[in-house]
Formats: C-alpha cells, sequence, structure tokens
C-alpha cells in the first residue's frame, strides 16, 4: 500500500465515521424514524451522494458496527493459537469482551450505549437488519471452522449454535441492565452465563443439569 492510498483509506474511514456519529446522535436525540437522511447529511456537512456512497440504507448507518463485527467470530478462529479448539478460542474471546465491557456483550451501561441497544430492540426494521448482520456471522463463522477442519454440515450447525448463544447472552445482559442493574453487578452473572453456555455448547444439555 503506496503512502497516499493509505491517506486516501484513512479519509474514507474518517469520514464514514463521521457521517455514522451524525447518526447515531440524532437518533439518540430524536428517534429513528423522526431522522431524515438530509439531515444526517447535514450534520455530518456531507452530500446526500456522499452519505448514500457509504451507507446505502438508514439501517445501515445506524447498525455500521454490527456490520464490522459481523465476521468477528470468523477471525477469532482464525487466529487462535496453533492447536486450540476453535470453540475455546471463542470461550476465551466472550470472557475477554465482558471483562472490557465491549457493548456486543450488552454488558456497558454507559447511557447513550444503553439508548442504542433500546432503540434497536423497538424499531423493527433495525431488528431486522440486524438478523441479516447476524446470518452474515453464521456463513464466516462457518467457513471459519470448515477450515479449521469440520465437516460442513458440523461447521453450519456449530456456527449457528454458537452465534445465536452469543446474541442471546448479550440480549440477557442488557436487559439486566435496563432493569437497574450496573454492568459490574451483572459482571459475574455474566461470566457464569457465558461458562455454562460454552459448557453447554461443547456438551450437550447434559452438561447444564
Amino acid at each position: 500500500m503506496t503512502e497516499r492510498t493509505g491517506l486516501r483509506q484513512l479519509k474514507k474511514e474518517r469520514t464514514r465515521e463521521a457521517i455514522a456519529g451524525a447518526a447515531i446522535r440524532l437518533f439518540l436525540a430524536k428517534g429513528f424514524d423522526q431522522v431524515s437522511i438530509t439531515e444526517i447529511a447535514a450534520a455530518a456537512e456531507v452530500s446526500r451522494r456522499t452519505l448514500f456512497a457509504y451507507f446505502p440504507t438508514k439501517e445501515d448507518l445506524a447498525l455500521y458496527r454490527f456490520a464490522d463485527h459481523e465476521s468477528e467470530a470468523a477471525r477469532i478462529v482464525r487466529a487462535r493459537p496453533a492447536g486450540q479448539d476453535p470453540l475455546e478460542a471463542l470461550r476465551e474471546a466472550l470472557l475477554a469482551a465482558l471483562e472490557r465491557r465491549d457493548p456486543n456483550t450488552g454488558l456497558n451501561d454507559v447511557p447513550e450505549t444503553r439508548a442504542f441497544f433500546r432503540m434497536i430492540i423497538d424499531t423493527e426494521s433495525l431488528a431486522a437488519r440486524l438478523t441479516r448482520y447476524l446470518a452474515r456471522g453464521v456463513d464466516a463463522l462457518a467457513e471459519a471452522l470448515r477450515e479449521a477442519g469440520a465437516d460442513p454440515l458440523e461447521a453450519r450447525l456449530r456456527a449457528a449454535q454458537v452465534l445465536a448463544v452469543q446474541h442471546e447472552l448479550a440480549f440477557m445482559n442488557h436487559s439486566a441492565l435496563l432493569a437497574g442493574s450496573s454492568a459490574d453487578d451483572r459482571y459475574p452473572e455474566a461470566v457464569r452465563a457465558a461458562e455454562r453456555a460454552f459448557a453447554l455448547l461443547r456438551h450437550g444439555t447434559a452438561a447444564g443439569r
């Protein structure tokens, strides 16, 4: 990559972040359905044409961080140390994410983060688009698991199970925070739930008895 190419890519990323940041601020202040593309473009100081070049729809604007993370599980599997079981790598990554209060785990009580998750839950089009991102994540993880030696059926089913479990754990954490728990108070239970969930993934329902 040349220096000019690198600078151009950095400029694009900054523009993308500026557009998305402006959109999220407006969504949280006014509600997703009450904000227009024209308002977002004006707030980000770009044209509508530029905005659509980065984000084809309003839903993409709201959920772009989820889109960036849709292949994260696959990256974790590919980057694991030699000889480590893929499921163990994913378990360790989730525990680390919980410890650092990664918003994608639902264990983050920054007011803006909680408001953002509530907006997703309360907005049908966002919830539907998030399901699409999760499906693409399953595709990516299944491919990584096949590369790790799993047969196609096992890889597909295991990928679907892992991502469904992680999504449900995040929802449980977020629900606990909305009910009044702090992230710190919820953390021990979140860890226990994650550990039990991965035991169930590895050994089946007998592990939870």
